[in-house]
């Protein structure tokens, strides 16, 4: 297994990944847009993302985006978006990924990881422990527009 720091190079694996991402989170598929999507961030620097191979296939990645905390009046990451292939889940990929986006937050002397998922996804609830993130009780709010 290979990660990297994606590129625009990476563009068609990663749009494949980004759109089975967004299927899993029960969505239409969108080649177009997903492209779309991961074309601009990288065009306007919003964001960072890691990219799994195994061989050539593209088999996972992770999406950060910087954020700030005024009152540590430090960088902050969030890890907005992480999805392994189903026919690479349980090989530690996941995990890989997780820690790449951990080692950018200590290049860039963030002061930490933000990252949100569903009260059913339990499998991803215990890997997260596993690494050391820690359940925070804040509560969250939306505002939909």
């Amino acid at each position: 297994m290979n990660i990297h720091q994606a590129t625009i190079n990476d563009l068609d694996s990663l749009t494949e990944l980004f759109d089975l991402y967004r299927q899993f989170y029960k969505q239409a598929s969108d080649l177009e847009g997903a492209k779309k999507f991961v074309e601009e961030r990288f065009i306007k620097k919003e964001s960072v993302v890691f990219i799994a191979y195994d061989g050539g296939e593209a088999i996972g990645f992770t999406q950060l985006f910087p954020s700030f905390s005024s009152v540590s009046m430090q960088k902050s990451w969030v890890l907005n978006d992480l999805y392994v292939k189903e026919t690479a889940r349980r090989k530690g990929v996941a995990e890989q990924l997780i820690k790449k986006a951990i080692g950018l937050a200590e290049k860039t002397n963030a002061k930490g990881i933000l990252l949100e998922t569903g009260n059913e996804n339990v499998n991803a609830q215990k890997l997260y422990e596993k690494i050391g993130f820690i359940n925070d009780s804040n509560y969250y709010y939306y505002y939909s527009l």
